[in-house]
């Protein structure tokens, strides 16, 4: 099952290969020490890409992202945070392009992108705090609600990723970023759709955009779970940490102008 996530996308087709580099010694129920849980298949060897391998690699960029985005929205002045959230956001971009376009599994690569996104997080998350008092705790509660209501459905087999699901979401997602785009180029000229303005219209967008950012969870959780059940190599963990950690800025930041437009409303 293909991931909507570039960064997790080719877990599924990666060959599990062993110490001694022999393409698929691990099968699942084929013995050799592997332990079996409800949906999920891990092995009992190691160097092999385990789900709390991912767990603690999602986590461990997820500290280097708060601590960035701390220390961006306690000591970049006001004057400064123009220029250097475009920096960090363009820095960011590029790392995180690289990381996906290259597989890579290097964590130095793969944390560089967790703390440059987190700096850029951090200022974005000032600004609207400074103009909508407690909206950033709010809207990280919202994600983590959101991340963990998805987990819950994905685990007990409520929404699953089927060729179906995964072609529609394919769809939603390319048909978001051709209208984002269409709406920067209409913007150049002058013209204002109102698609990511506090209106009707960007509400509903909003909410469509935050929809799908919350289902991509679906297909990358399906896909871990294919990488951990056909042995992947352990470094393969940092690959799929990264694509969560991209799935959860881009529900934070959704969840974000969400709030700006509703609060901005009262």
């Amino acid at each position: 099952m293909q991931s909507s996530n570039p960064a997790l996308a080719k877990l599924s087709e990666t060959p599990a290969t062993s110490a001694y580099g022999d393409p698929g010694w691990y099968q699942p129920g084929s013995g050799g020490g592997t332990a079996t849980y409800p949906g999920v298949v891990t092995s009992a060897r190691t160097g092999v890409m385990t789900v709390d391998g991912v767990i603690g690699r999602t986590l461990a960029l997820m500290a280097l992202l708060t601590l960035a985005a701390a220390a961006a929205w306690i000591w970049v002045p006001d004057r400064l945070t123009g220029p250097a959230v475009f920096g960090s956001a363009i820095a960011a971009l590029i790392v995180g392009l690289i990381v996906s376009f290259r597989q890579s599994t290097s964590p130095l690569l793969i944390g560089a992108y967790a703390l440059l996104e987190g700096a850029a997080l951090g200022m974005i998350s000032e600004w609207f705090n400074r103009v909508y008092p407690g909206i950033a705790a709010q809207a990280v509660a919202a994600t983590i609600g959101i991340f963990f209501v998805m987990l819950i459905l994905y685990r007990f087999r409520v929404i699953r990723a089927t060729p179906r699901f995964t072609k529609g979401l394919m769809g939603a997602l390319i048909a978001a970023v051709v209208l984002m785009l269409g709406n920067w180029v209409l913007a150049l000229f002058g013209i204002n759709t109102g698609l990511r303005e506090a209106g009707t219209i960007g509400i509903i967008f909003s909410l469509a955009m935050i929809v799908i950012g919350a289902l991509t969870f679906i297909l990358d959780f399906d896909v871990v779970e294919q990488g951990v059940r056909n042995g992947l190599p352990a470094r393969y963990g940092w690959f799929a940490a990264f694509g969560i950690v991209l799935g959860l800025v881009w529900v934070y930041l959704e969840v974000l102008r969400l709030l700006s437009y509703l609060r901005g409303r009262d």
